[in-house]
């Protein structure tokens, strides 16, 4: 590179002068430089600069990395002029340019400032951005700034970055990766905010898209697997001047950046406290249906699905030779506006590339749908906003390419596809054969029936009215169940028995369980005894026996005989029959030789036997179990006393929700109900039933929270662990609040649970325990958010019961109710009391 001869001159007096005056600060003036083993350092030590040699290299460059983080380099200044020996300083040249310079090769990299700069001073700021300025000016904004880096991206967007265009000089901003690991010059991929019609993000391999998120909605990309909306906030400004994307964080206490690989890959990757190296959060693209047109035109790709490429409903396959995808999938139908044509509807998909398309902002859905049919090429339509009311249409009037399913995230649109209407002949064919053909084929069917059901009645009532529980076959018998009630109140009324659940000998029972002996005893709740018994053929079951000094009765027995029989799901205990002879009310279960959760839960000798994986097993097992109750089961049903006691585990540790004596079933439509008898357990028992006698799903959406937070912490709710709240509940609140949730896993699991999974099941239960039932979510989005750890999570209200204060009165039961009953240290007590 040619230089005036005095400049060598200038080089060893900057470099003599700067060797005396350079400090470890974060400010480099004409009078001071950086050199090979020197740093500046940002004022709140986040970030260092200085030179490095990376992986294996021989070569030098200056850059910028995590002071805490000292590997993670996240930009570098001469990434094509690598330096070749140890000679080389930054520093400020006479003209007021940041240059990079050595005695033998000159200027090696500069900020290549335009004009003349009288007071020049560079710094690096806490942001990771190195901005040159004027050095006394008042104003500090990014505005004033003569040059940063951040204009001149790496591989690297931190927090605060922009990457897209600058409309006035067209300069757009981007990443592109290293070449290799060892090497930072500028490799093959780069990733950009594309503007066609809508911003979206793509990854490219040199000219060639590899993969795209969907457009931006007005809250994120569609599809895009980089979102993480409780870590952070997506932003995308559109201004006269600039298009760009950025991004902020919630939490000042997490370091965090976007970085595009040396193989092509996309990762968020996050670093606390806690951390022993980065997290990657996401990764993209990470599967086939991530790749750019994968499955070709007018198909959609879905990983979940065994035919991963299929063609759009309207669209078949073209014929070719090659069997492989990419295949072309072309219209069923010519559309020439005469052919009946209506629009199907796809939901949780990545809207198609925007090729071909239009844009009307002001348009809403309905509007939108007749513009589309107006116009015979107008293939699809779709919000483009999901702000606003969902306004803005979108129409596609080319192939649709780049369409995926997704799953696992929150941000998939609908769209809405053109596809001929069913011929009306058709439609009365179909009438034709239902109404004539199809009742004289199954007439045969009907009387065979009804003649197989009276025998089968017949043959219940021969039935013997008790068997022998010893000789019994738990694997051999067919799982039996009552019909439902007449009434909604939980008893037994109403009912006819439909099939028959066994009644055993209490001569049996008795001798299955050495006549109920000590030895047998497995433990004792509020409904009584619990034994371990024994059958011929050695298989085990758990005996539950009524005891008379027990709170509850008669029709609590009911009401577990009654509903745990009609229950089937692998995460409810299974009933296996009963015993009411001689005035005794027993019932038989099989057996858990693991016994209840809170067994390990609590106990501090037992509680390291469950390890991290162990405890989302159960998470997720008591979550199904529930989900089963309120939504699949023949009647919607509120258990309203679930626990850590009334979770028992199998021989692999896999839960099973039991004690059914306090649930309450509904019919039809029924959401809640009320009650005067509020029974339960205190610190399970959401505000509005401990309160009101008000109860519903949500009371053991509330119970469930509360069970999740025991589980994860092996904590108690009922306790104090904070001088600023009463219990669990509000400990946890207080530390999620401060993003220090992490501080709740006990430390022999901090090293198993990775940051993100224990923040997401924290964040799930918060949002369970919310004071409003309104607020909290039903059981189907409880189990999609701990299922799907790229389901985007709302933010929590705080929790109930979570405000008070040491010292405080605490009162959950107004004064007039006198006859409630509640149970307190896990041991459920009910008082029965007229209606």
């Amino acid at each position: 590179m040619g230089n005036p001869p005095f400049f060598f001159t200038f080089s060893c007096f900057v470099f003599l002068l700067g060797s005396l005056l350079s400090l470890a600060t974060d400010t480099i003036t004409p009078a001071t430089l950086i050199g090979d083993g020197e740093k500046l350092v940002s004022s709140s030590q986040i970030f260092e600069l200085g030179f490095f040699s990376p992986g294996k290299s021989k070569y030098k460059y200056l850059g910028i990395w995590y002071k805490q983080v000292p590997d993670t380099v996240v930009w570098v200044a001469n990434r094509n002029s690598p330096i070749v020996d140890s000679n080389a300083v930054l520093t400020i040249g006479n003209n007021g340019n940041l240059v990079l310079l050595n005695q033998t090769d000159g200027i090696i990299w500069s900020s290549n400032l335009s004009r003349e700069v009288k007071n020049p001073v560079a710094q690096l700021l806490d942001t990771g951005n190195l901005v040159l300025r004027e050095k006394f000016s008042s104003n500090t904004s990014e505005g004033s700034y003569l040059w940063q880096s951040f204009d001149c991206p790496s591989d690297t967007l931190l927090i605060g970055m922009k990457m897209g265009w600058d409309l006035k000089t067209g300069r757009e901003r981007y990443l592109t990766s290293w070449r290799t690991a060892d090497d930072p010059s500028p490799g093959n991929f780069t990733f950009r905010l594309e503007i066609r019609v809508l911003p979206h993000l793509c990854i490219y391999n040199g000219s060639v898209k590899l993969s795209c998120t969907g457009p931006w909605n007005g809250l994120a990309f569609g599809a895009d697997p980089t979102n993480t909306s409780y870590l952070f906030r997506p932003i995308v400004e559109q201004k006269e001047d600039e298009i760009i994307y950025r991004y902020e964080s919630y939490s000042s206490r997490i370091l965090m950046m976007l970085k595009i690989n040396p193989s092509g890959d996309v990762q968020r990757l996050i670093w606390h406290e806690m951390s022993t190296g980065w997290q990657v959060f996401f990764t993209a693209p990470n599967n086939f249906c991530q790749l750019y047109g994968y499955c070709g035109a007018n198909s959609v790709c879905s990983v979940d699905d065994t035919a991963n490429c299929e063609c759009l409903k309207g669209f078949k396959l073209k014929l070719q030779n090659n069997q492989t995808w990419p295949r072309e999938c072309v219209r069923s139908h010519s559309s020439d506006c005469i052919t009946r044509e209506r629009f199907i509807k796809f939901d949780d998909i990545k809207l198609p590339y925007l090729v071909d398309v239009s844009l009307n902002e002001s348009m809403n859905l309905k509007e939108c749908e007749a513009e589309c049919l107006k116009n015979c090429t107008c293939r699809a339509y779709a919000n483009s906003k999901v702000t606003g009311g969902g306004s803005g249409c979108l129409m596609w009037f080319g192939d649709l390419i780049d369409i995926r399913k997704i799953t696992g995230y929150n941000n998939g649109q609908p769209i809405y596809v053109r596809v001929p209407d069913s011929e009306p002949g058709d439609k009365k064919l179909l009438w034709i054969f239902v109404i004539l053909v199809l009742p004289v084929a199954l007439l045969p069917g009907f009387f065979i029936f009804c003649r197989w059901r009276r025998k089968h009645k017949e043959k219940e009532t021969t039935m013997e009215s008790s068997q022998d529980l010893l000789k019994f076959d738990i694997y051999m018998s067919v799982a039996t169940r009552t019909n439902e009630p007449s009434e909604g109140d939980g008893d037994a009324k109403g009912t006819r028995r439909d099939s028959v659940l066994p009644c055993f000998s209490l001569a049996s029972v008795s001798a299955a369980t050495e006549n109920f002996s000590m030895q047998c005893k497995l433990g004792e709740g509020g409904f009584g005894p619990v034994y371990k018994g024994k059958l011929l053929n050695g298989q085990e079951v758990a005996v539950k026996r009524l005891s008379s000094q027990s709170g509850q009765g008669l029709k609590e027995f009911k009401n577990e005989m009654m509903l745990i029989a009609k229950l089937q799901h692998r995460n409810l205990v299974r009933l296996m029959g009963c015993c009411v002879e001689q005035g005794e009310k027993i019932l038989i279960y099989e057996y858990m030789p693991n016994k209840s959760l809170n067994f390990f839960l609590f106990d501090p000798s037992r509680t390291h036997l469950l390890g991290w994986q162990t405890r989302v097993k159960i998470i997720e097992g008591i979550a199904q179990g529930l989900l089963y109750l309120h939504q699949y089961s023949r009647l919607r049903i509120i258990h309203r006393d679930l626990k850590a006691s009334n979770i028992l585990l199998d021989s692999d540790m896999n839960p099973k929700i039991s004690d059914f004596g306090m649930a309450r079933m509904f019919c039809g439509d029924e959401l809640q109900g009320n009650t005067k008898r509020v029974v339960g357990t205190y610190g399970y028992m959401s505000p509005e039933y401990a309160l009101d006698g008000l109860f519903s799903v949500k009371s053991d959406v509330f119970s469930f929270g509360v069970l999740l937070l025991e589980t994860l912490t092996s904590k108690r709710n009922t306790g104090v662990y904070d001088i600023e709240s009463f219990n669990l509940l509000g400990h946890a609140w207080n530390l999620w609040k401060d993003n220090r949730a992490y501080e709740l896993l006990s430390p022999a699991l901090q090293h198993e649970a990775s940051y993100q999974m224990l923040n997401r099941y924290i964040t799930v239960a918060l949002l369970c325990v919310q004071e409003k039932a309104a607020d909290r979510p039903t059981m189907s989005k409880v189990v999609s958010m701990i299922t799907n750890e790229h389901a985007t999570l709302p933010y929590p209200k705080q929790s109930a019961f979570s405000y008070a204060r040491r010292g405080e009165k605490i009162s959950f039961l107004p004064s007039s109710r006198v006859s409630e009953a509640c149970s307190v240290n896990g041991v459920t007590l009910s008082l029965i009391s007229p209606r």
